[in-house]
């Protein structure tokens, strides 16, 4: 019989990634942070699907933008022909939703989301094509107190993660009839400078020409820098709104740049739109980006309702986390339980099941192709796993039912092993860890989520 064939390696699909153990922390970390700020502000977590219809995002996004072009994994349905799209982006899904289930007919609605979305394009760093993002939608609110608390919210989240270089831009795009006069004058004025316009800007000349103003080309800048500004374009309640969000900012000492050259791709955009740039990520500075999307809702076919929010790509937050010096790795357990023999592997998990009903965190060894272990060789791993205590049965200990207790950390001088009679190791345990203060996190404890 000939050789077996050795199996082909299957690798992940370029420009997904695995997030291993090792950055699992991080991760949680950052879920935990932006959770427990945006609902102290009072947000409510949706989840929605990640495969929509292909006519959701062409809507929304607008059919003309690169997203919608070429950017989008869109696939028909075998097996009833339906034309789907894999998410590129949170709000259209959370509109649609709002729409569906009627969210906003007892009163606004603060929502967020988080989870992967997906985009065919070329992978670098911090930029995927399946991401993370977390972002926020408040839906039904009119007024710019609520753009200016979606802009807070994001200062506290920064201040929680610790992460300090990060800057404020904000600009004002108006109304649809402000952008269309502005427009007018902005293409003339672009057409006059048609030698300098670069390829893609030409492109972009009569689709979609407030892009070219987001231009990162040298060559263009002092060309743009001059264009027709929109803010000039505003009328008097567009500037009264973007006046009354810089005025919540400014009496909370909020620091911020206006920049005339924000705007935004998607057609939905109206009055505020704001971005968090930092210099720390090389070329893409942008971590968050939000805005008014007040005529969204009403172009999806549901009753005008105004809405605010924005989403920031987690895999860049966690570049500048590690970027600041990321925090320690939480140890992997409180106690770590070594054991010898049927009997003591018995009594082993009778205990292990009595510390997780004290609310610790308990790794129990198991024995690997290359048997049980020894004594020795299982201290090394309750070592490796970061464990506070190890907690050893042996022939002895099952005899005289006890246990030995090591405290892995104890400073030298300090007693670091006790025994224990079997029934009095969980109360042991937990008094030293409260005494010392090194249970490494309070899962348990439901008010110490910050």
């Amino acid at each position: 019989m000939s050789e077996m064939k050795k199996a082909e390696k299957i690798t992940a699909i370029k420009g997904m990634n695995d997030i291993l153990p090792a950055d699992s922390h991080l991760w949680q970390l950052f879920e935990n942070t932006a959770q427990s700020v945006v609902q102290s502000y009072g947000f409510q977590q949706i989840r929605t699907p990640i495969v929509e219809n292909t006519a959701l995002f062409a809507r929304a996004i607008g059919a003309v933008t690169d997203i919608v072009e070429k950017e989008m994994y869109s696939f028909t349905d075998s097996m009833n022909g339906d034309q789907l799209t894999l998410r590129p982006e949170g709000t259209a899904g959370a509109v649609r939703a709002v729409i569906e289930h009627n969210l906003v007919y007892e009163g606004p609605k603060r929502l967020w989301y988080t989870g992967p979305m997906f985009r065919h394009e070329r992978p670098q760093r911090g930029r995927y094509r399946q991401f993370y993002q977390f972002g926020c939608e408040a839906v039904g609110f009119t007024g710019p107190d609520v753009d200016a608390e979606m802009i807070m919210m994001c200062r506290r989240l920064w201040d929680d993660l610790g992460l300090e270089n990060i800057r404020l831009e904000l600009n004002s795009i108006g109304d649809a009839e402000e952008r269309a006069r502005h427009r007018v004058d902005l293409i003339a004025y672009l057409e006059k400078h048609e030698d300098i316009l670069d390829a893609e800007a030409k492109r972009r000349l009569h689709t979609n020409p407030l892009r070219i103003l987001d231009t990162k080309n040298p060559a263009m800048q002092e060309m743009v820098n001059q264009a027709p500004k929109l803010l000039d374009y505003l009328g008097e309640e567009s500037l009264a709104h973007f006046n009354g969000v810089r005025k919540i900012l400014d009496h909370n000492n909020i620091p911020y740049v206006i920049n005339t050259r924000l705007v935004r791709g998607l057609d939905y955009y109206n009055r505020t739109v704001f971005e968090w740039v930092t210099d720390s990520l090389g070329s893409q500075g942008t971590v968050c980006a939000g805005g008014r999307y007040d005529p969204l809702i009403a172009s999806f076919g549901g009753k005008p309702t105004p809405a605010v929010g924005f989403a920031m790509g987690i895999e860049r937050l966690l570049e500048l986390l590690k970027a600041a010096g990321e925090p320690e790795q939480p140890n992997q357990c409180d106690v770590y339980l070594v054991h010898q023999g049927e009997a003591a592997q018995l009594q082993a998990f009778v205990l292990g099941e009595r510390l997780r009903d004290a609310g610790l965190d308990v790794i129990m060894h198991g024995s690997t192709p290359a048997g049980a272990g020894s004594f020795k060789s299982q201290m090394k791993k309750a070592d490796g796993a970061g464990a506070a205590f190890a907690v050893i049965i042996g022939e002895d200990e099952v005899q005289n039912n006890t246990a030995a207790v090591k405290a892995m950390r104890a400073a030298e001088g300090e007693q670091q092993q006790s025994t224990v009679a079997f029934d009095q190791v969980v109360d042991f345990v937990v008094d030293q860890i409260t005494e010392s203060g090194d249970h490494h996190h309070h899962v348990h404890d439901e008010n110490c989520e910050h």
